[in-house]
């Protein structure tokens, strides 16, 4: 059989929408991780600490607060 133009831009519509939302939830979690990890940065200058546990610390804290909303975001829409 073959499929109509009507199911072929269904198709390519729903992908590209999933597409953007995957990629956008992405980019969420970069922001997440880059946000944590600068403040554990900055925390590490000013507290003048010669080994960065800030810096690691947000490391650490930055990705289980990005999978967390990701995880949060994904059983959502569902």
């Amino acid at each position: 059989m073959k499929k109509s133009k009507k199911d072929s831009f269904g198709n390519r519509k729903k992908q590209a929408t999933s597409i953007a939302k995957y990629s956008g939830l992405a980019f969420q979690m970069i922001a997440i991780i880059l946000v944590v990890l600068f403040g554990g940065f900055k925390m590490d200058e000013y507290l003048g600490n010669d080994f960065p546990l800030f810096t690691i610390i947000g490391a650490f804290v930055g990705v289980i607060l990005s999978l967390y909303f990701a995880l949060k975001d994904l059983l959502r829409n569902k």
